[in-house]
């Protein structure tokens, strides 16, 4: 058996101490993204990022503001979830914009944000994704020249919004 003088012994472990402390005092607990390993079933909502900034909420796509104002919605109706997963859709993945709207909304409405990136699921800090402001869709199609002029209410029969027609008949 070998025998280790104990001065040595107590270096060593003195020096292990120490650089058990140092180690300890360099890493804070959290990483930047925290990352998740989990399923998603324990979501409390689910959404799907489109194209152009938009999202796929239950089925509909709606613009980031028609996103925010469902969330206005579910608030009001006291359905407010505390975590959101953002999948990518099949035409578009999670993209930046996506990223911003959402930490906007996290920050509004105080909810985890979760998204999917490259497989694994992250949540977003809502304070370092520097949250967009909500915007409409930022293309609107413009009407064809037969349109110009006329209001989606406006028919042939309809006398009242400048439609032509001869009107509906009395009775």
């Amino acid at each position: 058996m070998i025998r280790v003088p104990t001065l040595m012994a107590r270096a060593a472990a003195a020096i292990l101490l120490a650089s058990m402390l140092v180690l300890a005092g360099c890493h804070s607990g959290v990483s930047k993204n925290d990352h998740i390993a989990t399923s998603q079933g324990q979501f409390d909502y689910t959404i799907k990022a489109y194209k152009s900034g938009q999202f796929i909420v239950d089925g509909a796509v709606l613009s980031a503001a028609d996103t925010g104002s469902h969330f206005a919605y579910l608030k009001d109706q006291g359905k407010l979830p505390k975590t959101v997963l953002v999948l990518p859709s099949d035409d578009s993945k999670v993209r930046d914009n996506h990223l911003g709207f959402m930490a906007r909304m996290a920050l509004d409405y105080n909810f985890a944000v979760y998204y999917d990136k490259k497989g694994e699921l992250v949540r977003l800090n809502a304070v370092e994704a520097q949250a967009r402001q909500l915007e409409d869709t930022p293309q609107k199609g413009a009407l064809p020249d037969r349109m110009a002029g006329k209001e989606a209410s406006s028919s042939p029969y309809d006398t009242q919004n400048g439609g032509g027609g001869q009107g509906q008949p009395q009775r």
